[in-house]
């Protein structure tokens, strides 16, 4: 079971950093041709601010549980580092089970905001304003799932299933 979860939410992890990827790439293109287009030839692309927006949504939510996953995200230890081995465990168990309902709550939350403004439009494009609610629901339930498994498994025996991360910098403890 454990074995299944680590290698499904990896493979969930690499689709969504190819997407991060993707996204980064659309947005400096964007952002480029667009600065490009205004100061060279006088002229703008219509799109191009609302395409380059919701690139960067896209590439802050759905990277959240990336880093939680590599660890990447700022903590503040301080009082925590002064509890026993135990007690930390029992905490930091309790802590991820805790943000993960309240990141449900933010999942179940953001569709149903989706299917509110679903019949609102953007202004140079012709889709729902509702995209940009769409990177805040993967994130949401992929975060969660992140820390459901942190919590039903602790963190030394979760790596011994992550594969290598290619790429990622590695900083000293």
């Amino acid at each position: 079971m454990k074995r299944i979860a680590f290698a499904t939410l990896a493979g969930i992890d690499t689709g969504v950093r190819l997407v991060v990827i993707v996204c980064v790439v659309v947005m400096v293109s964007v952002v480029s041709a667009q600065v490009g287009m205004r100061y060279l030839l006088n002229s703008s692309i219509d799109w191009a601010e609302e395409v380059s927006r919701l690139a960067f949504v896209a590439t802050v939510f759905l990277a959240i549980p990336l880093g939680l996953r590599d660890k990447a995200h700022v903590g503040i230890d301080i009082l925590v580092n002064r509890f026993p081995p135990a007690a930390r465990a029992i905490l930091a168990r309790a802590l991820a089970l805790l943000a993960a309902a309240m990141l449900l709550v933010v999942f179940v939350t953001a569709i149903r905001v989706a299917e509110t403004t679903w019949s609102e439009r953007l202004g140079s494009l012709a889709i729902t304003s509702s995209v940009f609610f769409f990177p805040v629901i993967v994130s949401a339930l992929h975060t969660a799932l992140h820390l459901i498994a942190q919590a039903i498994w602790p963190a030394a025996d979760a790596e011994t299933f992550l594969p290598e991360t290619p790429g990622v910098l590695e900083l000293p403890s």
